[in-house]
């Protein structure tokens, strides 16, 4: 038995340049991990809740009390702990905040805690944290999701879809999927630049979206796919992140950059256009998280064509999965630990999802840093699918990085098999 004999929390700053909380946890003999909590701009109702100071300083985004809960109540608690017990020290932090959002002592000081707790504990098993996750499977490497465009809430609204991505379905290794996506990406920043619409990037990096509307981006994408050379929908397919409870509530949905508003079934008629029209394989959030039987019409119109994700639907919830599934709605579910509130529960998420036989994709933020631990993962978990966001920034670039050196171990890969259709 391998005790946790401190807890130190700290202020570190994400990628948008807000602060966060990072927490490390040592063991007997010296050896620690470390957990930082990223930030998503776009929420489910159901999800965890971030702990923020509130007031005029850092636009009330402090974290001191979230810091103070960790240093005042967590650590004590944790100190002497198994640190391999991290199902029971993830109940103990569920149990001592007391809410069920983690609202008294923060979801992101509670998920820095339990990721910290799971990395020290990969140290002290002296393995890399895919492999002590992994146990005694051998897991492939996931299938990559990378943003070529950023909308929604990650540009300002300046689209209403948020992610547009890029997968790399003829490409037989991670590496490879990571060349065909950087030859996309840089395609589409050349056809930004000759037309005169080059902005800058989006908060995970994607090109910032100057077009006249949502097909107008979706066009150019398959253009920039074009232009590097491959063949769209063969070589290289389509990811959509709608985000659609964004601008969608009550079963009626602003599409603000077109000025219109569409009822839920005027909705998913627009987004089957689509997926008649391009070659998108996979659709994230077609429909608000409060439109649960919409997204169950949808499901039942093209599920069997393209994989439907439910993030703000399911919010890594073990028991919205089951429900979802039950009830006919998505495919497949998005993974996000600050979202669940705990390694424990995203990993239940998960396994909800893969005894419903959906697909399983383990996602960044919006806000992130330079913890790797959703690589990990989505590798040791053997998830199928990795989302972090584009191919640029350095917070990202890290995540996509990491990958390949856990590539470079010898695990095969997941390629585009890992899609719910």
């Amino acid at each position: 038995m391998s005790r946790i004999t401190e807890v130190t929390p700290r202020r570190v700053w994400d990628s948008r340049g807000w602060p966060t909380v990072e927490v490390d946890v040592t063991i007997a003999g010296g050896r620690s991990g470390r957990g930082i909590a990223p930030a998503g701009a776009s929420r489910g109702l159901h999800e965890a809740v971030e702990l923020r100071d509130g007031g005029e300083a850092l636009g009330g985004k402090g974290v001191a009390a979230a810091i103070e809960a960790v240093r005042r109540e967590i650590a004590p608690a944790l100190i002497g702990r198994d640190v391999q017990d991290q199902a029971g020290i993830d109940g103990l932090l569920v149990a001592l905040d007391g809410t069920p959002n983690r609202s008294r002592l923060g979801g992101n000081a509670i998920v820095a805690t339990s990721m910290a707790v799971m990395f020290a504990a990969a140290a002290d098993a002296g393995l890399p944290l895919w492999k002590h996750l992994a146990g005694a499977t051998v897991p492939k490497m996931p299938l990559p999701q990378i943003q070529i465009f950023g909308g929604g809430a990650h540009a300002g609204r300046r689209i209403d879809i948020q992610d547009l991505m890029v997968i790399a379905t003829g490409a037989t290794s991670f590496d490879r999927a990571l060349e065909m996506t950087c030859e996309v990406y840089h395609a589409a920043g050349r056809i930004m630049a000759e037309r005169g619409l080059l902005q800058g990037v989006a908060d995970e990096g994607g090109w910032w979206p100057a077009f006249e509307n949502n097909e107008h981006a979706l066009d150019t994408l398959v253009r920039a796919i074009e232009r590097a050379g491959y063949v769209p929908g063969e070589d290289v397919a389509i990811a959509l992140d709608i985000a659609s409870s964004e601008f969608g509530k009550d079963g009626r949905y602003r599409l603000a950059l077109e000025d219109r508003e569409l009822s839920s079934d005027a909705m998913a008629e627009m987004l089957i256009g689509w997926l008649d029209r391009y070659p998108i394989v996979s659709i994230e959030d077609p429909l608000a998280e409060d439109d649960e039987a919409g997204l169950v019409a949808f499901t039942a119109a093209v599920g069997h064509r393209v994989q439907i994700i439910g993030d703000d639907f399911l919010v890594t919830n073990a028991g919205r999965v089951s429900a979802a599934a039950k009830a006919g709605a998505c495919n497949a579910v998005l993974l996000k630990p600050n979202q669940a509130g705990t390694i424990t529960e995203t990993r239940a998420a998960l396994a909800a999802a893969q005894a419903e036989g959906w697909g399983t994709v383990v996602s960044a933020r919006s806000g992130e840093t330079e913890d790797v631990a959703i690589v990990h993962l989505a590798t040791g978990w053997n998830a199928g699918q990795l989302k972090v966001g584009s191919f640029a920034r350095s917070e990202r670039m890290a995540k996509w990085n990491e990958a390949v050196r856990v590539e470079q171990t010898g695990l095969a890969y997941w390629g585009p098999t890992a899609l719910k259709r």
